[in-house]
C-alpha cells in the first residue's frame, strides 16, 4: 500500500513570516510615534507648564507675617508696640511624633507638662506645613538649653520673630486689651491664609476688638529646598526665579487716651478695687478707662504660664475682670441729679418748693419708715439743696411721686439700662428696672417701696462705670449726647495717610424747659461748696467742680437695723461712688468713680476724681490727693 507525503509550502511560510514581521513593524512605528507625540506634546507643546511644576516640587511657599499695627494716646506716645523675640516653633509635617516631642521639650524644661495636652491639640487641628508656636519668647537660658539639644528635635527650631510689647505694663490693660497665641478655638474662624506665619492674635480689648485693622495682610516668599524638605540656596546648574509678596502692615490706632491721666488714675486707686472713667464731653473721647486691680499684658505676649494663669483667674480681687465696663453697681446717691430731671421733666415737682426731711419717709398708708443716711434729718429743703446735701427724704417721695415707669423711661433716656456703644467689646448694659421687666422676670408686680429704693439708687437698679461717665457727660453738656470712643483716628499702613474719626453724636437730649438742666447742674456745684457733701474736694482748686457723692449698700438692712462699717466685713461694707464734671461753668471732662466697698463716695472715691481733674485740667501728675469730709 502507497503512503502519502506532505510536500512543505515554503512560499506560503514566507509570506506568513513577512505578514507578521510587517505587521510587527508597524506596530511598533506606531507606538514609537505614540511615544514620540507624547514626548513632544511633554517636551515641547506642554514645556512651560510642567517646568513650573516641576519648579513647585523643589520650591516652598513661606509664609511672610505681617507687623501689627501700633497704638498711640492722644499725644502720639507708642502704648503697644512691636519688638522683637525668639520662639519656639513646631513644623508637623517634619516631626515624627508630636507627643513624644512635647514631653521631652517639658522633660528639659522648655515647656510645662501642663501645656502639652492642649499644644497636641493645637497642632493636630492646625496644618501640617505650618509651623506652630510652642514658646513666644525665650530667654537666653532658654536658647543654650536648646542648642545644646537641637539635634534630638528635627522640625523644632528656634525663630526670631516680632512680639508684641506694652511699654506702660499694666497700665490701661483693660481698654488696650492684649495679644496671645492663636489657639485652637480661634483657628475655627480667623482666615488661616491671612494668619500664615502669624503666632498672635488680639483676645480682649482694643487688641480684640480692632484685630482686622490691627493685624495686616500676610505675604509669602518662595524658597528652594531639597528632597529633604531643607531650604537652599541652588539646586542644580539652572536659574530658578522665585517670587516674593510682601505683607501689608496692620494699621496704626490713634487713641483718645491720656495716658499721663491713665496713670495717675491708676495710682490713686492702688490697693483697692475699683475703676475710674473719665470722658471728654464734647466729643465722647475716653480720656481714661481705669479697672483696677490690674494685670501684666506682656505675660500673655511672651505666653503665659498654666501657673500665672491660674492664678490671676483664681484671684480673689478679680484682675481680669473689667470693672469699668462689665461691673454693674448700684449707683447709690449719684443717680439723684438724674432723679431731678425726671421730676422736672414730668413737672411732677417744683424745683423752688421747700419739702420738710424729718430723717424718714413712709408711704401713704403705710407704717414702714424709709431712712435717711442723716438721722435727724435735713430740715427744709428745695432740689438744689436735697442734690447739695444728699437728701434720701426727698429723693423717695419724688420717686414714689414719679412711679417706676416713668423713672425708667427717664433714666433710659440718659443712658443707664443700655449699652453706651463704645468701641471696644465686652460692655454690659446695667439694669433699670420696669413693672413690665419684673413681670417677666419673677412673675411679680411691683411694689411701691420697690419704687422708693430705685429713688435713692438701690433696689434693683445697676449701672456700670462707664454709664455714670456717659450720664455726667450728658449733663456737664446740657443734653449733648455723644457715643464714648477709644479710638479717634486710624493711619493708613500702605499710604500713611492719617484718618480722622468725627465724634459720634447721638440725638440730642431735650427737655420740656432747658432751665431744668441749669438747676440741677447748680444743685452739683452745691456738692462742693460749704455744706455740701463733697465740700472739701474743691479745696485750693483754681477750677469748679459740679458734683454728686454717692454709697451704695452691697447687702439690705432690716427695718431697724443699723449700718455700722467697723462691724461689718470688708468685701461687704458700702460702695463709694462719685460722678463730677469741670469746669462746671464750661466742661472739659466727665469723670465717674467707684471704689467697691470704700464706704463713703465722698471720703474715698471723691479724691481720685479731684487727682484725675488735676491732672487734665492743669498738668499736675503727681498731686495728693485732697482731704474730704466724710459724709455720704
Amino acid at each position: 500500500m502507497r503512503r502519502s507525503v506532505r510536500i512543505k509550502d515554503h512560499w506560503s511560510e514566507q509570506r506568513l513570516f513577512i505578514g507578521r514581521i510587517l505587521f510587527a513593524a508597524l506596530a511598533a512605528t506606531a507606538l514609537l510615534l505614540v511615544v514620540g507625540g507624547r514626548l513632544f506634546v511633554l517636551q515641547v507643546l506642554k514645556h512651560d507648564y510642567y517646568v513650573d511644576l516641576s519648579q513647585g516640587n523643589r520650591v516652598r511657599l513661606e509664609p511672610l507675617p505681617p507687623d501689627r499695627g501700633l497704638m498711640y494716646d492722644r499725644h502720639g506716645t507708642v502704648i503697644a508696640e512691636n519688638t522683637p523675640a525668639y520662639t519656639l516653633e513646631l513644623t508637623p509635617e517634619q516631626v515624627a511624633d508630636v507627643p513624644d516631642t512635647l514631653k521631652r521639650l517639658a522633660a528639659i524644661g522648655l515647656l510645662e507638662p501642663e501645656q502639652v495636652p492642649a499644644l497636641d491639640r493645637l497642632i493636630r487641628s492646625g496644618r501640617k506645613f505650618e509651623a506652630v508656636p510652642l514658646r513666644l519668647s525665650l530667654t537666653d537660658t532658654d536658647i543654650a538649653t536648646f542648642a545644646v539639644r537641637q539635634f534630638d528635635f528635627p522640625g523644632v527650631e528656634i525663630q526670631t520673630r516680632l512680639a508684641r510689647w506694652y511699654p506702660y505694663g499694666d497700665a490701661g490693660v483693660h481698654a488696650l486689651g492684649y495679644v496671645a497665641a492663636i489657639s485652637e478655638d480661634d483657628l475655627k474662624h480667623i482666615d488661616r491664609d491671612q494668619y500664615a506665619g502669624s503666632l498672635l492674635i488680639g483676645k480682649i480689648g482694643l487688641e480684640g476688638t480692632y484685630e482686622p485693622e490691627l493685624h495686616g495682610n500676610a505675604g509669602y516668599r518662595q524658597v528652594l529646598v531639597n528632597a529633604q524638605g531643607r531650604r537652599v540656596d541652588r539646586l542644580g546648574g539652572g536659574t530658578v526665579k522665585l517670587e516674593t509678596r510682601p505683607p501689608r502692615a496692620g494699621n496704626d490706632l490713634f487713641l483718645g487716651l491720656d495716658m499721663r491721666v491713665q496713670k495717675v488714675a491708676e495710682e490713686a486707686l492702688a490697693g483697692r478695687r475699683g475703676a475710674v472713667v473719665a470722658i471728654e464731653p464734647d466729643t465722647g473721647d475716653v480720656i481714661a478707662l481705669v479697672s483696677v486691680p490690674t494685670f501684666d499684658p506682656n505675660k500673655f505676649t511672651r505666653g503665659i504660664s498654666v501657673r500665672e494663669y491660674a492664678a490671676l483667674r483664681d484671684d480673689l480681687d478679680r484682675p481680669l475682670f473689667d470693672r469699668a465696663l462689665r461691673g454693674a453697681y448700684p449707683p447709690g446717691s449719684t443717680v439723684k441729679p438724674l432723679m431731678a430731671l425726671a421730676g422736672l421733666q414730668y413737672g411732677v415737682i417744683d424745683p423752688n418748693a421747700a419739702h420738710f426731711c424729718r430723717g424718714y419717709f413712709t408711704l401713704p398708708g403705710s407704717s414702714r419708715q424709709y431712712h435717711d443716711w442723716k438721722k435727724e434729718g435735713h430740715g427744709m429743703v428745695d432740689m438744689r439743696k436735697a442734690i447739695q446735701t444728699s437728701c434720701d427724704v426727698y429723693f423717695y417721695s419724688l420717686a414714689d411721686v414719679l412711679g417706676i415707669d416713668r423713672i425708667h423711661d427717664a433714666l433710659t433716656k440718659l443712658g443707664l439700662g443700655k449699652a453706651t456703644g463704645i468701641d471696644v467689646g465686652g460692655e454690659l448694659p446695667g439694669l433699670v428696672p420696669s413693672s413690665e421687666w419684673k413681670q417677666l422676670k419673677y412673675k411679680q408686680a411691683w411694689f411701691p417701696g420697690e419704687t422708693v429704693s430705685v429713688g435713692i439708687g438701690q433696689g434693683y437698679l445697676l449701672v456700670t462705670p462707664l454709664q455714670l461717665a456717659h450720664a455726667a457727660a450728658i449733663l456737664a453738656g446740657h443734653g449733648k449726647n455723644f457715643r464714648p470712643r477709644l479710638v479717634t483716628a486710624v493711619r493708613d499702613a500702605t499710604t500713611g495717610v492719617v484718618r480722622k474719626l468725627p465724634p459720634l453724636a447721638e440725638p440730642m437730649i431735650e427737655l420740656k424747659d432747658e432751665h431744668s438742666w441749669d438747676i440741677v447742674v447748680e444743685g452739683m456745684e452745691r456738692v462742693t461748696e460749704a455744706g455740701g457733701t463733697a465740700s472739701a474736694i474743691a479745696h485750693g482748686a483754681s477750677y469748679k467742680i459740679a458734683a454728686k457723692t454717692g454709697t451704695a449698700q452691697v447687702f439690705s438692712l432690716g427695718a431697724n437695723e443699723k449700718y455700722v462699717a467697723k462691724n461689718v466685713a470688708e468685701r461687704l461694707r458700702d460702695h463709694a461712688l462719685f460722678i463730677a464734671f469741670a469746669p462746671a461753668d464750661n466742661p472739659k471732662l466727665a469723670v465717674a468713680v467707684l471704689v467697691e466697698n470704700g464706704g463713703h463716695g465722698g471720703s474715698a472715691a471723691g479724691p481720685v476724681a479731684r487727682r484725675v481733674f488735676d491732672a487734665f485740667l492743669l498738668g499736675k501728675y503727681d498731686a495728693a490727693p485732697a482731704a474730704v469730709l466724710k459724709t455720704d
